[in-house]
């Protein structure tokens, strides 16, 4: 099935509104699930449709938030996202914090009591689309086992990193504190395959290349062994302990048969490039990636996913038609 991303937006902002979601929030949520499905992102794409249904029909999270947005210093701008989704939190404080970011020179956004579902690269690419320079960090219930600990304490803890580049796209890259992405993890589960040693322990502890054994009772492993599990404790500092939202083990989603997502706070950094010392930084950046091609990188972050979504501009997106199938089904409880 070829559709375009602005009805696959519409069908699954429909499905969200029949499963509990406000018209608003819905059409924010879906519109970062279509661009995972149209970057070829899939493990944030439709195949998290369950999970956000679910989730939805548990009561965990509320589709109706209406988040609030306070400035408890001038270059610190908090929001209470009040249970509700990521996004809309995001696109409550945007403005503002853009706004504080050009008058201060930068701005820390710090949400609290959100629900991160989704891929994390649309929160910042926005940002240095307007030309500042965006890092976020989103902690998670405990899915990491660290510094050779017994159980399960730090989440997956992702991270994302946007900057402008004077003569290209943005350059935007994401990617958890864990080995692999537990979207990755859930992806091969689904797909009936194993995972390459390394990236996770079953429930006795023991290395697995089970999806099942490791999502199920098992736990994910850092990147990198201790620098890995370093920086997903300081995710879990700068979204949690700074934000005022819930640390990983505080988790209560198991008294909510079904909820797959996180009710835990984001932290953002924001940068104007143009208040520093650097002069011309999109210009700097953009002789720094040259350099890089010069020497051989074939690939920098972003650019596949900048390649398929001018494909999917031209073409549309391709989905599978039991996906579509699914998919007609929530919208329209057909």
């Amino acid at each position: 099935m070829i559709i375009a991303e602005a009805a696959l937006a519409a069908m699954i902002g429909a499905a969200f509104e029949r499963h509990g979601m406000s018209a608003r929030n819905a059409a924010l949520v879906a519109a970062v699930v279509a661009a995972a499905e149209r970057d070829g992102a899939a493990s944030h794409g439709l195949m998290r449709m369950d999970g956000y249904i679910a989730t939805l029909k548990s009561g965990w999270v509320d589709g109706a938030a209406d988040p609030v947005v306070t400035q408890p210093a001038p270059a610190i701008v908090a929001v209470d996202a009040r249970n509700g989704f990521a996004q809309v939190a995001l696109a409550a404080v945007r403005d503002v914090a853009a706004a504080t970011t050009r008058q201060q020179g930068l701005a820390a956004v710090c949400i609290h009591d959100s629900h991160h579902f989704a891929a994390l690269w649309p929160d910042v690419e926005p940002f240095a689309e307007l030309g500042l320079i965006a890092l976020t960090v989103v902690n998670a219930r405990s899915r990491v086992v660290v510094w050779g600990g017994r159980k399960k304490t730090l989440g997956t803890n992702p991270m994302a990193f946007a900057c402008p580049c004077s003569d290209g796209p943005p350059i935007v890259w994401d990617q958890a504190s864990s080995q692999r992405a537990q979207g990755e993890v859930l992806k091969a589960r689904l797909a009936g395959r194993s995972v390459p040693e390394g990236i996770g322990i079953d429930a006795a502890g023991n290395p697995s290349t089970d999806p099942a054994a490791i999502l199920d009772g098992g736990a994910l492993l850092p990147f990198g062994g201790h620098k890995g599990a370093g920086i997903a404790f300081m995710v879990e500092v700068l979204a949690a302990a700074m934000t005022g939202g819930r640390f990983g083990f505080e988790d209560e989603s198991a008294k909510f048969p079904g909820a797959q997502t996180s009710r835990a706070g984001q932290f953002l950094l924001l940068i104007d490039p143009a208040r520093g010392p650097g002069g011309d930084v999109p210009g700097r950046i953009a002789s720094l990636v040259a350099m890089l091609r010069d020497a051989g990188a074939e690939r920098l972050p972003g650019d596949a996913r900048h390649h398929r979504r001018v494909r999917a501009a031209r073409d549309g997106i391709e989905v599978e038609d039991v996906a579509y199938a699914k998919l007609r089904a929530l919208a329209e409880g057909v």
